[in-house]
C-alpha cells in the first residue's frame, strides 16, 4: 500500500495541504512533527524539515525509517536559474544535485559527493510526468518545467553566485532542500520527485521578491501537490 511522505522546509510549504489532510497520528522526532492521516484518499506523511541540507537529509531518513513511506514529494519555492522560468511558473526535477560540493582535487566532477556514484540523483519519471499534468489541471494559467534542481546550503541572491551555477550545473532553479532529500531517497531506493514555485530571480532582486512572493508560490505548489496524490 502506497504512503506519500511530503516534505516542505517551511510552514507555509506545507500548512494548506496539512489543513486539508485528515490527521491520525502525530510524531515528534529530531525536533520535528511529523503528521500521518490521509490526504485527497491517499495516506501521507506531512513534515516541515526546516531549512537547509541537514535537515532535509535528517527529516527524508525518519520518513524512510519510521513511517516506511513509498515515495517522497518535496514542495516549496526556490529561486530561478533561467530567464524564461519567471515568477510563480512551477519547476520539476528531473534529477538533483549539490551546487556547494567541492572534492575535485581528489578527480570527482564539481557537485558530486564521493563515492556515491553519480553527480545527479535522477526523479522517478512517474512523478516527474503527474506532477507536470496536475500543474496543468490545477494552475493553468502558470508554466511547468521539467529540470534539474540544485541546492546548497546558501540563499542565492549574488549575480555572480548565480552564474557561477548556471554554467556549472545547468540547473533551471536553486534551493536549500531538495539535493539533500533527492540523496537520502536515492539511498533508501525510495522514488522521490521535487516540486519548486519560482519566487524569485535568485540575483540581487531576490531579498526583496522572496518576501512579496512566497507565500503565492507555495500555494501554487501545494496544490499541485494535493491533486497528483491519487493518481500515484
Amino acid at each position: 500500500m502506497k504512503k506519500i511522505g511530503i516534505i516542505g522546509a517551511m510552514e507555509l510549504e506545507v500548512e494548506a495541504l496539512k489543513s486539508k489532510m485528515t490527521i491520525e497520528r502525530t510524531v515528534e522526532k529530531a525536533s520535528m512533527e511529523f503528521q500521518e492521516g490521509t490526504l485527497n484518499g491517499t495516506a501521507v506523511v506531512i513534515v516541515r524539515s526546516g531549512i537547509g541540507k541537514v535537515n532535509a537529509a535528517l527529516c527524508t531518513q525518519i520518513l524512510c525509517d519510521v513511517f516506511a513511506v513509498t515515495h517522497i514529494i518535496n514542495t516549496g519555492v526556490a529561486g530561478s536559474l533561467k530567464n524564461e522560468i519567471d515568477i510563480g511558473d512551477i519547476v520539476v526535477s528531473t534529477d538533483a544535485l549539490h551546487h556547494d560540493v567541492d572534492v575535485r582535487v581528489f578527480g570527482y566532477p564539481l557537485g558530486e559527493v564521493p563515492q556515491v556514484g553519480c553527480l545527479a540523483f535522477p526523479a522517478e519519471e512517474h512523478l516527474v510526468q503527474l506532477a507536470v499534468s496536475s500543474c496543468k489541471e490545477v494552475n493553468p494559467d502558470i508554466r511547468a518545467y521539467q529540470g534539474r534542481i540544485v541546492s546548497g546550503d546558501q540563499f542565492i541572491s549574488d549575480k555572480k553566485v548565480k552564474e557561477h551555477i548556471i554554467e556549472n550545473f545547468q540547473g533551471f532553479c536553486v534551493e536549500m532542500e531538495g539535493a539533500s532529500i533527492a540523496h537520502a531517497a536515492y539511498l533508501n531506493h525510495v522514488p522521490f520527485v521535487v516540486i519548486r514555485a519560482i519566487s524569485d530571480k535568485a540575483d540581487e532582486s531576490a531579498e526583496t521578491a522572496y518576501p512579496v512572493f512566497e507565500k503565492a508560490a507555495a500555494a501554487h505548489s501545494a496544490a499541485l501537490v494535493e491533486h497528483m496524490l491519487p493518481l500515484i
